[in-house]
């Protein structure tokens, strides 16, 4: 759960948001109907609509800008993620250039680990769609990665 933050918003954010997550899973426990949904898309239902909340707060608060801190961008690399520990700012600064759905999108899928099937549940888009959402947001951010390794040579 807290890795599906983790993705969006800050750690000490993140922190907070999962536990919120927990809470409102045993208050709610008894309303669960497993007929309408498996237990973890009902859960991260619930966590999808606390980051949806989240955001509407801090809609008027602006994040780091990465035109104002290039510094952030620098320290990424698309080359093996999975060996580098990224801090939640600059994963976020790095997720900034994406719309708010398709980081949405980003996050449930590796944040949170879901299928496109779960996440098209929770976003009430198709799976196709959800696919089609990934693989521009990625080839979008490959190439942001590219443009700044080029303008780094030069």
């Amino acid at each position: 759960m807290y890795g599906f933050f983790a993705y969006s918003v800050s750690g000490p954010n993140a922190e907070d948001l999962t536990s919120t997550t927990f809470e409102r899973v045993i208050r709610s426990w008894e309303s669960y109907d497993a007929d309408r949904a498996k237990e973890r898309t009902w859960v991260m239902a619930i966590a999808h609509n606390l980051l949806i909340d989240f955001y509407r707060r801090e809609r008027l608060r602006s994040g780091p800008s990465t035109d104002e801190h290039p510094e952030l961008l620098s320290r990424l690399s698309l080359e093996a993620p999975q060996d580098q520990v990224v801090d939640a700012a600059a994963l976020a600064a790095w997720l900034e250039p994406l719309s708010e759905r398709d980081r949405q999108v980003v996050a449930l899928r590796y944040g949170a680990d879901l299928q496109a099937k779960e996440i098209a549940e929770l976003v009430e888009l198709s799976p196709a769609n959800v696919h089609q959402i990934l693989s521009r947001s990625l080839r979008r951010l490959r190439e942001l990665e590219e443009d700044r390794r080029v303008s780094d040579s030069a």
